[in-house]
């Protein structure tokens, strides 16, 4: 029977329960409120507090004058408001080519970047994407016009050429949908209409455009209607794939074969892999369902209670109403389809996108993968829950340059593990250790006792619990730097580690902050089952004492706090971006050298609009150009649509749209000289790329689909924009 509706209105809203310093509306939208819920793993395995060395490194590293990002030099300057008392860094000339941002009061409506940089839109919510779809208009917008529109908040921004140099693809994850920022006199799920429920479908999912450029110094602009245009929603058709498509548990009654799923949402951060297609994960699927009003007594219901999905809730956003499917209670396996990395061709708009069910079913926050030296491909995953785990997939197949037949089936088969950490005492003063990859799959086979291979794979949480691995405070974005080898994870943050759980080998309870951890493979082999582990960053005001800067100096040093995604540069520098900043200021991105004398000297690059959140970070070494994701701009406890927080992009829009954005060097394309460097190019000498040379699955792919580069913005108001011959 369904349970009664359990409808919510925007106002009152709790904040108590929040996590960082997420707003309690963002907590409501984004993760259907899973940090006011209990936590889901209850296992007895042990928590990653419970490993890591309460030391900190006493040797502070500060000065010198090496360049980390050669060509990007500009004057001393700062732009923003309220600098934190703990950083006077900042204000300092910086050795990376940009002044470093003051951290900016929380709240601020402007987008800032430092001086000598730039910023301008490429797309927002609503921009028409294909054929026919009508200009944006946000008093009367519709279902059919999203269908073919931008998608909602958006997250993992991938970025791969395509015919040459000046033209590329764009593929950006709409992870989920602020109803009261989209509707007028929104209160709750049952007061919008039929066509607002279907446009909330039509706005999640994922936005791919193509987009073109003067020269690699001038500004990307997308192109409306363009063959390879594509929007996918929660209703695309999608192929099951690997061991657990066409199980019983995937299987529905519009489905009987369970390999041909609808849909995907929740999607939050992703990857592109070395054959020219994009991964993307799908996290907060729980709450888009009516659940039943408690677990059945069986392994269904014990993964159920384990996967959010049996607490009586109704669909967040009403859509059961239109689709039966999302009705647990008469559509019990329908959960089951969700939770899953997606595989999207973009250069195909006609292919059909692939759930690869041998990564395992989790909250994923995304996965990014290496080819190992041997040939196999290794996929580093992160399951972003209070107290969850970190995976690794292990390809069955090896990849082939060109052979895009054979790289398409490479994480359809292969082996999953789940990571266990171990501390190695105070003595060395570092926060560090061992660690092993404990099997979950192995030779195709269930490695789990008492669970069929399907059973591990579409419960990978219970098969993880039972196995015994290190329980994590929010694992969110893992990538592998392909400069240096090593593999680095977002820890977020967890404020429910209590002060009980607190011993000599744990950093800290109620942790605000999170941190960064580095994962050394043993051998630099990413298919061997051990490895060694570091904390690097340990987030929050550098004049606390339990903050950690890689050993450099903390007076030098940016604030920081919830780390969500990573990326590197060509340098291999460690770029972080942030969600839920819990020191008072916006969110925003953050360059930290991982060598030479300058490692740890984390520099704040850009502060989000109020109420923002920081995604997507991609940087283009070439080209020396960022992006970022500028997720639920204006999402404050008490906004709507007549009390608007924010206006970004600020373009004359009256509501705020999130949207993907670029930043690069004024004057061209380069960035302003370093009068104190003799030695500073008129144009920098591109680094080796560390990208594995890449094919695309179709004619006029990307030759070498990498990360993104340094950018510019302005505070709100008109957006700066170079005028590039």
């Amino acid at each position: 029977m369904t349970p009664p509706r359990n409808d919510r209105t925007l106002l009152p809203l709790a904040g108590s329960h929040r996590d960082g310093g997420r707003s309690a509306a963002t907590c409501l939208w984004k993760c259907n409120d899973a940090c006011s819920k209990p936590v889901p793993n209850t296992s007895d395995n042990e928590y990653f507090g419970d490993v890591v060395a309460a030391s900190r490194r006493s040797v502070l590293k500060a000065g010198g004058a090496a360049a980390a990002l050669a060509g990007l030099t500009t004057a001393a300057g700062t732009v923003g408001a309220d600098s934190a008392a703990a950083a006077p860094g900042p204000g300092k000339k910086s050795p990376f080519g940009f002044t470093p941002i003051e951290p900016v009061k929380a709240g601020t409506d402007e987008l800032v970047v430092p001086e000598g940089f730039q910023w301008t839109p490429i797309i927002s919510w609503g921009d028409p994407v294909l054929k026919g779809a009508p200009a944006f208009d946000f008093d009367n917008h519709t279902a059919d016009a999203q269908a073919g529109q931008m998608g909602y908040n958006c997250d993992y921004v991938g970025v791969l050429r395509h015919k040459n140099e000046n033209s590329a693809v764009l593929v950006v994850n709409n992870e989920y949908t602020n109803n009261n920022l989209m509707f007028h006199d929104y209160t709750d799920a049952a007061s919008m209409t039929d066509d607002q429920v279907q446009l909330t479908m039509n706005a999640h999912g994922l936005t791919i455009v193509e987009m073109t450029r003067k020269n690699p110094g001038s500004k990307w602009t997308y192109t409306k209607a363009a063959p390879l245009n594509r929007r996918i929603t929660a209703e695309t058709p999608f192929e099951l794939v690997g061991p657990a498509a066409g199980h019983r548990l995937v299987q529905t009654s519009a489905d009987p074969t369970g390999k041909k799923a609808l849909g995907t949402f929740g999607n939050c951060a992703g990857g592109t892999t070395p054959w020219g297609t994009v991964l993307s994960g799908e996290e907060n699927f729980n709450g888009y369902f009516t659940q039943p009003e408690k677990p059945s007594d069986d392994m269904a219901g014990e993964a159920a209670s384990r996967y959010g999905l049996a607490g009586g809730n109704s669909a967040q956003h009403d859509w059961d109403r239109l689709d039966d499917r999302f009705d647990l209670t008469q559509e019990p396996n329908e959960a089951n389809r969700h939770g899953w990395i997606i595989e999207v061709n973009p250069f195909d708009p006609d292919s059909t996108p692939r759930k690869l069910t041998a990564l395992g079913r989790l909250k994923h926050e995304g996965a990014n993968v290496v080819v190992a030296d041997n040939g196999k491909v290794v996929a580093y995953m992160g399951d972003d829950e209070r107290f969850d785990y970190m995976y690794k997939f292990v390809s069955k197949g090896t990849y082939r340059e060109g052979d895009t037949a054979n790289n398409l089936t490479l994480l359809e088969e292969g082996d999953l593990f789940v990571a266990k950490f171990t501390g190695d005492g105070t003595e060395d003063g570092e926060q560090d250790g061992t660690g092993e990859w404990l099997p979950l799959v192995e030779d195709g086979r269930s490695a789990v006792p008492g669970m069929s291979l399907a059973e591990v794979l579409v419960y990978t949480r219970l098969a993880a619990d039972t196995v015994g691995p290190t329980k994590m405070d929010r694992p969110e974005d893992v990538e592998v730097n392909l400069v240096n080898g090593r593999v680095y994870a977002a820890l977020t943050n967890n404020t429910d580690r209590t002060p009980a759980q607190v011993d000599e080998v744990n950093p800290r309870a109620n942790n605000k902050h999170g941190q960064v951890l580095e994962m050394t493979p043993t051998s630099g082999d990413h298919t061997t089952r051990s490895f060694s582990w570091k904390l690097i960053l340990i987030c929050g005001d550098p004049t606390d004492p339990e903050t950690y800067f890689n050993g450099y100096d903390p007076s030098e040093v940016s604030p920081i706090s919830c780390p969500d995604n990573v990326a590197f540069d060509g340098d291999g520098n460690l770029w972080v971006a942030t969600d839920g900043n819990a020191l008072g200021h916006c969110d925003g991105m953050y360059l930290m050298p991982l060598k030479g004398e300058h490692k740890g000297h984390l520099q704040q690059f850009l502060s989000v609009p109020a109420y923002a959140e920081c995604c997507g970070p991609l940087i283009e070494w070439t080209d020396r150009v960022v992006y970022a994701a500028i997720q639920h701009p204006g999402e404050a406890d008490d906004a709507t649509t007549d009390n608007v927080q924010s206006t970004f992009p600020y373009q004359g829009n009256t509501q705020p749209r999130p949207g993907v954005i670029m930043m690069w060097p004024k004057g061209k394309g380069q960035g302003p000289k370093d009068p104190e460097d003799p030695k500073d190019p008129e144009k920098p000498e591109d680094p080796k790329d560390p990208k594995p040379k890449d094919t695309k699955p179709g004619d006029g792919g990307p030759k070498d689909p990498k990360p993104g580069g340094p950018g510019d913005g302005g505070p709100k108001g008109p957006v700066i924009e170079t005028d590039v011959l």
